[in-house]
């Protein structure tokens, strides 16, 4: 498989050249400076590709090219919406950058409650604390129904939580769940507009009424709407899990186990609807094989994110060990070498280590944690591929 790294653009504190040396051999990035919804200039695409080639790599895949909500739940401006997305799939097409990972989220795209979930070593990794999270929706957004949402347990633990954590906790739980980890909010909240949590909660008021087979529906009605630039300039749209893969905040997902992925697939059967294969999010359902899944899925996988986790029986997770976890690497890397090597992946989510501690870098995305991650698979891939000439 192919080496990538995911790159957050020219203000991105890990440098291309740093990347090339430590053997990366594509970028995974995005135009990051236009906001959802508007069209990708063709000029802009190709300065940007020109750029990330004159350091020797190439720009292997985007992400992501973002689906707007209105898009997700069916609003009336969702046809403009989807012509501008095809506008931008055609001018990528025209620069040669065709593998497009997306996801269909409604609202909430990945979700943590702690960015920095300290291990014995000092290094610190993302954990989703499961009754944490209903605190959250239940005290801080006050979301109606979510209540119901949880079992006894996790409720008994959500009002010792009202009990002990402080005005500060809050706000570090806010940061968390909605301001660090979501473009919507992140950088996009201007002076006199809504504080985060209120504008989290307008947005989750657009999907009112939205249940799975709705959203379902409107994923295929985007869906067979690019089909057609997608086959004429062989772009490969690669959805990503849902993650964590299961529903949040009262609202479906619908990308989050074998059941979901088939339907997908089958329901706009075309080669250029796939996915992209991250075991770490499929891992962090306890119901998902997630080799068997890979084997499974090989075909219709466009793009490989390589992480794990760690499952509690309490519902929380943490970012596992890169050779360890739920995810088991060494399994899905025998089975993508085998029947798709020529697919991208890239590591995922490596741990913060403590030279790195105060780089500022995104959460999940410091430079020595994915590093240490990459030598590790790159280890295994090499292992495999002999296994597999001696076979």
């Amino acid at each position: 498989m192919e080496k990538t790294w995911r790159w957050f653009g020219k203000k991105d504190k890990i440098k291309l050249n740093t990347l090339r040396q430590i053997g990366v051999e594509g970028i995974v990035s995005a135009l990051h400076d236009i906001p959802n919804g508007e069209i990708w200039n063709l000029e802009v695409i190709n300065d940007y590709k020109n750029y990330i080639e004159s350091h020797g790599l190439r720009w292997s895949v985007v992400e992501s090219l973002p689906v707007s909500e209105a898009i997700k739940y069916g609003g009336e401006d969702r046809d403009s919406l989807i012509e501008n997305y095809i506008t931008s799939l055609e001018n990528l097409g025209k620069a040669g950058v065709t593998t497009v990972c997306y996801n269909f989220m409604p609202v909430l795209d990945w979700a943590r409650t702690d960015l920095f979930h300290e291990w014995e070593d000092g290094s610190s990794s993302l954990y989703f604390n499961k009754a944490k999270f209903a605190y959250f929706e239940i005290h801080i957004l006050q979301r109606e129904g979510a209540k119901s949402d949880y079992n006894a347990e996790i409720l008994q633990k959500v009002e010792e939580l009202k009990n002990s954590l402080t005005e500060k906790d809050n706000n570090d739980l806010i940061d968390s769940v909605i301001v660090k980890t979501q473009g919507f909010v992140n950088g996009n909240i201007k002076e006199g507009e809504l504080n985060p949590v209120e504008k989290f909660k307008s947005l989750l008021a657009l999907y009112d009424g939205i249940d799975k087979d709705r959203l379902r529906q409107n994923m295929k009605y985007f869906l067979e709407k690019i089909m057609p630039v997608c086959e004429k300039w062989n772009i490969q749209m690669c959805v990503h899990p849902d993650d964590p893969p299961f529903s949040l905040l009262g609202l479906p997902r619908i990308v989050t186990n074998e059941e979901d992925i088939d339907w997908l697939l089958k329901a706009v059967d075309n080669p250029h609807n796939g996915l992209t294969f991250c075991a770490g999010s499929l891992s962090a359902n306890p119901q998902n094989d997630v080799p068997k899944l890979a084997q499974k899925f090989a075909h219709r996988t466009k793009f490989v994110h390589l992480r794990s986790t760690n499952v509690f029986e309490n519902g929380d997770f943490i970012e596992a060990h890169h050779l360890g976890g739920r995810g088991k690497l060494i399994e899905v890397i025998r089975v993508f070498e085998k029947e798709n090597p020529d697919l991208p992946m890239r590591i995922d989510h490596g741990r913060l280590l403590t030279e790195d501690i105060d780089k500022g870098y995104n959460p999940g995305y410091s430079f020595l944690g994915r590093m240490l991650a990459l030598g590790q698979i790159e280890g295994v891939m090499a292992a495999v591929q002999s296994e597999l000439q001696k076979n």
